[in-house]
């Protein structure tokens, strides 16, 4: 992780075309504790007899698992500290297996100004395949509002 990213990009900084990027290993231990913290066991992510059984032959993880890095890239990297979410749409197009590793990119495609929000194109893969991707609406800090 870049942490010289992390923190806040303001509204009156931002340009059409910004992004940022984070990657992360889906292992046996994240999968464990999102299912913890979400009450999310269905037996596709946790029993590997049932993920056998699946469509996808072997366990998948949860697709909100990978979804979670762009709140994290929001939150913490852009527009960062002090975003607030508005709305997100994805759409899940491949399934992540367990070890398997997930670069998820925002970018802003658009700057409503006057209302302070931003648009942000979201993209999740793992190498070349995209897993998930969406977009989300955001109210990014001012420096006018702070």
């Amino acid at each position: 992780m870049n942490t010289s990213e992390i923190g806040t990009i303001y509204l009156e900084d931002l340009e059409v075309g910004m992004s940022r990027s984070i990657t992360k290993v889906i292992d046996e231990h994240a999968i464990n504790l999102f299912a913890e913290v979400s009450e999310d066991r269905n037996p596709l992510h946790l029993d590997q007899a049932a993920g056998e059984a699946s469509i996808f032959k072997t366990r998948i993880a949860h697709g909100m698992l990978s979804a979670g890095l762009f709140s994290a890239l929001i939150g913490e990297r852009l527009p960062g500290h002090g975003t607030i979410y508005m709305s997100q749409n994805l759409r899940f197009t491949a399934p992540v297996r367990i070890g398997e590793t997930v670069t998820a990119t925002v970018t802003v495609t658009d700057i409503i100004a006057a209302k302070g929000r931003v648009a942000l194109d979201c993209v999740a893969k793992v190498g070349d395949t995209v897993v998930i991707k969406g977009d989300a609406l955001v109210l990014a800090p001012s420096r006018a509002k702070s």
